[in-house]
């Protein structure tokens, strides 16, 4: 599966350090989730994967439960051609515009780029609303506890503890991890 993105930066040979959250709540959710992975590696060397989360909706309640995971690995990608990418294949998958924190197929979001404190306006890293979200915290705590917030300073481990965690269920350890892209 191939997207067909033009990147800024062809030659860029350092690679960065990147965080992506990735959620579902319509259709094959499990499948959604996979055929994400799929196209991300495309771009990103992918590391390491956290478990699935099976999560309530925030914000528009009205709608079924997510599937969230959390990602980590390696992109040559510049913060605003990783972002076009992730947007590429949110369409790609079938993603629909609607209501903010609304029903989707697929969501991708990028959580950290290296240590980067970015301010721009259809981009801001870490992601702005990370550190209040349990959904996102949980997994990303899961595969970097120890990883530093360049916000606030506390380790990832630190600010999940700081949330409630009702509403936020372990579902799978092994099929994302296990399958072959």
């Amino acid at each position: 599966m191939k997207t067909d993105i033009p990147l800024q930066n062809h030659t860029a040979t350092t690679t960065h350090v990147v965080y992506l959250a990735l959620g579902s709540n319509l259709g094959n959710r499990h499948r959604y989730l996979r055929v994400a992975l799929q196209y991300l590696r495309e771009r990103v060397d992918i590391h390491t994967l956290s478990s699935i989360y099976e999560t309530e909706p925030v914000g528009y309640l009205e709608q079924p439960l997510f599937l969230n995971m959390v990602c980590s690995g390696q992109t040559q990608l510049s913060p605003q051609d990783l972002l076009k990418f992730v947007k590429e294949i949110e369409a790609t998958i079938g993603r629909q515009p609607s209501l903010r924190n609304g029903p989707r197929s697929i969501d991708i979001d990028i959580l950290m780029y290296d240590n980067l404190h970015l301010e721009q306006a259809d981009l801001i890293i870490p992601h702005p609303r990370m550190t209040e979200r349990a959904f996102v915290l949980a997994p990303l705590a899961e595969i970097a506890p120890n990883l530093l917030d360049p916000i606030s300073g506390q380790t990832i481990q630190a600010l999940v503890e700081t949330l409630p965690q009702t509403g936020i269920k372990k579902i799978d350890t092994k099929s994302i991890k296990s399958q072959q892209y």
